[in-house]
């Protein structure tokens, strides 16, 4: 009996089907994922990850450079949903995951995803969603309304995965059946005169985010209306505006809305299948994160995510008591530099970033938050100014080295003039455009960029820097600034932003408040998530 026992416990041991989770890094072109997983599912969800990826550039004909490892998305996948809102903070009753998008360090915080289902979960379809927002802001700057935006976003998001590794993308939206047939209604007309939409009473949860996905998948599918999308959006890049461009694209907007009711009831729905043999993708390479590594790796979520004056220094707290026990381990010293920087102890970051790099060079990590406590010193030094920022700049000119098409060396080039009250030589604007290039989802530094270009009397450059924010769903006062700015550049081509110098660090806090590439202690006041996008 014994003996039998043994052969079953040793066979259920040994059986390939149960694989034992543990914290690993799949690594490969466009994402970066940590989680706490067996490899086997790591690597499908990475494969999907980066198969949707190739899917979106087939579908809107875009293709460009690999980004640099530091400019891909980090995707930390957490044990809940309840670690979720945790990590979120406050006013996170809803929050099913949300996204950050960084220059350097975009991320994006979901429960685990079980990538083995095909069809996709709450995690994966917030998860989908959010780097469908952080494409299409990567490959058109032109104005698009809300409800295109979002509706895009859902359309895409019901995507599900074939065992042959291909998709079909348009399916319906069934996470937005019970909003479409008993939340507050809203009119297509609604969707297309934001105007129209402000003006209605807005007490109760309404089917925005349903009736912009229903109008998008029908627009993209119904053949009596072939056309007519394409037709609006030119409308839109010719400068109509959304209630005009609607209007004359689509025709008598109460027979449109009709279409679209009876559109939802049919009982099949259109999707587009696209094969696997088409979806090509690069190596993903899964590593397992050193016992170090695992054990911040709570912290390094949390630093992340950004943090508030107490929390810091619980992160600090806890990473310097794993420091403690790992102080041969370059990535536990880097995120212990991170922590000590959040915390406002810049002598101590520096101390363990250099730590950090003493044993592992090419720890980017600690070039950065060596880079922001030099920074901070310089801001706050009585002595020599000059001296001081070019101090600073050593970090990053050192990044630049080992990571060239990282965005941060360019960015803090920048502000290495600016913050000394200096007009920024050809080289920083440059760089700066440049570091837009790289990160044209980072809306904050799209704001520093057009404020730039608005000093420097590029209006038309400006406008096309700035759009994108003016039409952020979730860009908040940052948007509305980007809006006026635009404004007033209509009315005055010639003018060269006399508020906006004086605005400047008001950006720069509404970069925080995004999640932008300006490091602080903070907590990102409206990131997107599955609440709000």
């Amino acid at each position: 009996m014994r003996s039998i026992v043994m052969a079953c416990l040793l066979a259920i041991l040994l059986r390939p089907s149960i694989a034992r989770a543990e914290w690993l890094e799949a690594s490969s072109d466009h994402f970066v994922i940590y989680a706490n997983d067996n490899e086997r599912d790591l690597r499908k969800f990475s494969e999907q990850l980066e198969r949707y990826h190739t899917a979106l550039s087939l579908l809107f004909n875009y293709k460009a450079p690999v980004p640099s490892p530091s400019n891909r998305v980090a995707v930390y996948v957490v044990s809940s949903e309840q670690e979720v809102r945790k990590i979120y903070g406050a006013n996170s009753k809803y929050v099913g995951g949300f996204y950050l998008p960084r220059a350097g360090g975009s991320l994006a915080i979901i429960p685990r995803v079980d990538a083995a289902r095909g069809t996709n979960d709450d995690s994966m379809i917030t998860l989908l969603h959010e780097y469908a927002h952080h494409f299409m802001i990567s490959t058109n700057s032109m104005e698009r309304p809300r409800w295109f935006t979002e509706g895009a976003a859902e359309f895409f998001s019901s995507t599900s995965f074939s065992a042959d590794g291909g998709m079909i993308l348009g399916r319906p939206a069934v996470h937005r059946a019970m909003e479409l047939y008993f939340a507050q209604d809203v009119k297509v007309s609604d969707l297309l005169d934001p105007a129209a939409y402000d003006k209605r009473s807005h007490r109760s949860y309404d089917a925005f985010y349903g009736k912009s996905w229903l109008l998008y998948h029908y627009l993209t599918f119904e053949e009596t209306r072939k056309g007519q999308f394409t037709r609006y959006l030119q409308l839109l890049d010719q400068g109509k505006g959304q209630a005009e461009a609607g209007a004359e694209a689509f025709g008598d907007l109460d027979q449109l809305e009709k279409d679209v009711e009876a559109y939802l009831k049919r009982r099949r729905l259109s999707g587009l299948t696209i094969e696997g043999a088409k979806l090509v993708i690069g190596n993903i390479a899964i590593r397992r994160l050193s016992t170090g590594e695992a054990a911040i790796m709570p912290a390094r979520i949390r630093t992340k995510r950004g943090v508030d004056e107490e929390s810091a220094k619980s992160v600090l707290a806890d990473a310097r008591a794993v420091a403690a026990q790992y102080q041969g381990d370059a990535a536990v010293l880097s995120e212990l530099a991170e922590a000590e920087y959040d915390a406002g102890n810049d002598k101590e970051t520096v101390a363990a970033a250099d730590a950090a790099l003493a044993l592992d060079p090419s720890t980017v990590n600690a070039y950065v938050q060596k880079g922001y406590a030099l920074f901070r010193q310089a801001e706050e030094t009585d002595g020599d100014k000059a001296a001081a920022y070019r101090l600073a700049r050593g970090p990053f000119v050192a990044l630049n080295k080992r990571e060239n098409d990282h965005p941060l060396p360019l960015i803090y080039y920048y502000r290495s003039f600016v913050e000394q009250g200096q007009q920024p030589p050809k080289l920083a604007i440059d760089g700066l455009i440049h570091a837009v290039e790289l990160a044209p989802f980072d809306l904050g530094l799209r704001m520093t960029l057009g404020s730039a270009l608005i000093q420097l009397g590029r209006a038309s450059d400006a406008r096309i820097i700035l759009t994108p924010v003016a039409f952020n769903p979730h860009g908040g006062g940052m948007a509305e600034r980007a809006a006026e700015m635009i404004a007033r550049l209509e009315k005055d081509p010639n003018w060269r932003g006399a508020e906006v110098s004086a605005g400047f660090d008001d950006a720069r806090e509404d970069d925080v408040a995004a999640g932008g590439s300006k490091p602080a202690v903070n907590e990102p006041k409206d990131p997107a998530s599955s609440a709000g996008s």
